[in-house]
């Protein structure tokens, strides 16, 4: 019985030992643990303020991303549609520039017409000219064709004549 029962001396000298190694351990090992421990406790707290700003901060970046984004939609709709209205200035001043060289080829085109037209009258008054005055010589050859009917013909000719 006696190991389930210690005796005094021995319960005496354990509980000294005991206390020694709870003197030397509070001296050199409790103090570093705790401080360790604190500052491990510190570490966590600092690590989770800078995880809930940065948290904060991510959220203010998506934000702002979003806000740059729908800019940007905005943007690139505002450049769409100046680009369709420069591209449609674009088209209708090519069209009107076509639709004045056009008319300007049409005025020439009709200038030249006018002008072949004139030069084909002109040439056919000449041609009727030189036609009538050749009749007119044959027609006076064989009328004037003797000495008596040149003189009659002078003669009326003379007659027609008015002095002013």
């Amino acid at each position: 019985m006696e190991l389930i029962r210690p005796d005094f001396g021995l319960l005496f000298w354990m509980l000294v030992s005991f206390g020694i190694v709870l003197l030397i351990l509070r001296a050199f090992a409790w103090k570093p643990i705790l401080n360790a421990l604190k500052n491990r406790e510190k570490t966590i707290q600092e690590r989770l303020e800078v995880a809930r700003n940065a948290k904060k901060e991510l959220a203010e970046i998506e934000f702002g991303n979003e806000r740059i984004i729908a800019l940007a939609k905005t943007e690139r709709a505002n450049i769409l549609r100046e680009a369709q209205e420069t591209k449609n200035k674009i088209i209708e001043e090519a069209r009107e520039e076509a639709r004045k060289e056009a008319s300007k080829i049409i005025e020439q085109a009709n200038k030249r017409v006018e002008k072949q037209k004139k030069e084909a009258e002109e040439d056919i008054k000449n041609q009727i000219a030189g036609l009538s005055v050749q009749i007119a010589e044959k027609v006076l050859k064989e009328r004037l064709s003797d000495d008596q009917r040149q003189k009659e013909y002078i003669n009326s000719l003379v007659n027609e004549i008015t002095i002013n």
